[in-house]
């Protein structure tokens, strides 16, 4: 029998007696408000189809790029994780065997947020207080497997179980959107939309950037041979992604770079993307022309843009080459946006009614440039910690970081990013101990009243993001 998974009521809060009572009071104004998730990674098939979740080890391990990169970066080959291959060579396909195998490494874990998350999932969700380790794998596996079986752990009902107001996830231009459409179509009332990622269309260093231009084509019926074509099909997505509940775009580029180019120039550059004759310098700069006509288009279709760059994503080449992409090998850079973003924002900087969400995974950005710049223009607004700093400590660097330059309210709450469904509670409630700690802080040093503060733990836990989204 492993040791008992004690979730402490005070976890996350601070160890001043002081501080502690306040953020208590605080997260009890919080703590059971509806989730809103507008910005995932969830597979849409999951709520139309409402089937049971297999398996324990497909359900945690196999497609959680967080777990596995760690697993990994200890030795262990990915192909005894279960996770696909590029070329579908063999792989473990024994889920119990690899749930062992990520039992007898689940000490990799202690101190990360990985560990909190899945902690508070065996423990609220499944109502397991024992750590997983070697001697009880099999055990809990049992347990957590004759769960999936029942009703009250299909999507549809974790969904309503979570108490998810609206829930976004992730689609390409070229999806049809089968599932929302299905969705929609069902008497069931839970919300999940579609938000639009059009970086395998508007990339040129994407793996078959010509033959999803020629695909969208297809689609829209327009002749995307040609810039106008290309412009016009795009907008044309955007129309269907809206109509099917859609309230913004998501933009995973390298850099935050942005162009603002004449037609002449975007036919030349756009020429030459389809043959795949760009260099790395001119695929940079259609990339950020394309953010600048994306955020033109949303002065039409009111769509929300969000750019989560600073990435230099598949790292390790021969993990990329032999599982393809989102293998847990994306590495933070550094990443410009001062000068990045200028021609972005002298064309549209000032707009009120538009709105930019940026995220960043160069932390030494927060104070130096993303504050400053969501402090001073109308267009922008600052994603929550993203990816590697999604964790307690990053959430609380980015609010001393940020909020004594941009405010509260030049930020957009929080958002889960998450590809792991049962992880979405346990990342929320993570957000809200932390917020409510760090406004503890500010009232306990009499820097905030408290009547203020516990207004604004709300604004941040629901009311901004569901606002900044359109939800």
């Amino acid at each position: 029998m492993g040791r008992t998974i004690i979730m402490d009521e005070d976890r996350l809060f601070p160890s001043d007696p002081t501080q502690r009572q306040i953020a208590r009071r605080l997260y009890g104004e919080v703590r059971n408000l509806p989730i809103v998730s507008p910005h995932g990674h969830t597979d849409p098939r999951w709520y139309a189809d409402d089937v049971a979740f297999s398996n324990p080890s497909e359900l945690f391990l196999i497609p959680d790029h967080y777990l596995f990169r760690m697993l990994y970066s200890r030795g262990v080959p990915l192909e005894k994780l279960g996770v696909p291959r590029a070329d579908g060579g063999p792989v473990e396909t024994d889920p119990r065997k690899i749930w062992r195998l990520f039992a007898e490494h689940y000490h990799l874990f202690r101190g990360t947020p990985s560990r909190m998350w899945l902690e508070h999932v065996f423990f609220f969700l499944f109502g397991i207080d024992q750590r997983l380790d070697p001697a009880n794998a099999d055990e809990i596996y049992d347990r957590l497997a004759a769960a999936l079986l029942r009703q009250e752990f299909r999507p549809r009902a974790l969904y309503d179980r979570f108490n998810i107001e609206a829930l976004a996830t992730t689609d390409t231009p070229l999806d049809s959107l089968e599932h929302h459409r299905k969705i929609a179509a069902s008497d069931w009332k839970g919300k999940v939309i579609p938000a639009f990622r059009p970086d395998l269309a508007v990339d040129p260093e994407f793996p078959g950037f010509a033959k999803n231009v020629a695909r969208l084509g297809e689609i829209t019926g327009e002749d995307t041979t040609g810039w106008e074509g290309y412009l016009r099909a795009l907008a044309a997505r955007r129309r269907f992604f809206k109509e099917m509940g859609c309230t913004s775009t998501d933009h995973g580029h390298p850099s935050a770079v942005t162009a603002d180019l004449d037609a002449s120039s975007c036919r030349i550059l756009f020429a030459k993307a389809l043959k795949g004759e760009m260099n790395a310098q001119e695929a940079e700069l259609f990339r950020g022309q394309m953010l600048t006509e994306m955020v033109r288009m949303s002065l039409d279709d009111g769509l929300v843009i969000q750019i989560h760059p600073g990435s230099f994503r598949n790292h390790n080449e021969e993990i990329f080459r032999r599982f393809g992409r989102d293998k847990g090998a994306d590495i933070p850079v550094r990443t410009d946006y001062v000068h990045s973003l200028k021609p972005l924002l002298d064309r549209f900087g000032n707009e009120p009614n538009l709105t930019v969400v940026l995220f960043t995974l160069d932390e030494t950005a927060y104070s130096r440039e993303l504050a400053p710049l969501a402090g001073h223009y109308p267009l922008l607004r600052l994603g929550p910690p993203w990816w590697f700093f999604d964790s307690p400590e990053g959430m609380m660097r980015f609010k001393c970081l940020v909020v004594e330059t941009a405010g509260f309210y030049n930020t957009v709450g929080f958002n889960d990013d998450t590809r792991a469904f049962l992880s979405i509670p346990a990342r929320h409630d993570m957000a809200r101990r932390i917020d409510c700690a760090f406004l503890a802080g500010l009232v306990s040093r009499h820097q905030l009243d408290e009547d203020e503060a516990a207004e604004t733990a709300v604004d941040l836990a629901y009311r901004l993001a569901k606002q900044a989204y359109k939800l």
